[in-house]
């Protein structure tokens, strides 16, 4: 089975707009490709249903976790995220996806292991 897939999900608010997230859009797909990188979201409209969402929304996916990791610490991103941490309020995670042919019913022998493990027998 294969690792799943990563993905990196940012939340900017106040976003300066000007010629630095200019280089920094420019740039980052370059960053990107060489850890197989892709936007799937970036910054696209927003129907809020629950909470207050007052920013943009940039969603990346990578092969892996290992791969994800690589780029964010790579020095080529290193290099540009300046652009962005000091013209952007932000927040960014990394978080590992479900494998292929995942199921939510999955997760409760996950959150509950002793479901799944026989009786124990009175002693």
């Amino acid at each position: 089975m294969t690792a799943p897939r990563a993905y990196v999900v940012g939340y900017l608010r106040n976003v300066d707009v000007g010629p630095e997230i200019a280089e920094y859009i420019e740039r980052i797909e370059a960053t990107m490709a060489p850890y197989g990188g892709r936007f799937l979201v970036h910054g696209g409209r927003l129907v809020e249903h629950e909470g207050t969402w007052n920013g943009d929304v940039v969603i990346l996916e990578f092969p892996d976790t290992a791969r994800a990791q690589e780029w964010y610490e790579s020095p080529d991103y290193q290099a540009i995220l300046p652009l962005r941490t000091e013209h952007a309020t932000s927040m960014v995670a990394l978080v590992e996806g479900v494998p292929d042919g995942y199921r939510a019913s999955d997760k409760i022998s996950q959150l509950f292991p002793l479901m799944n493990a026989p009786a124990k027998l009175a002693s």
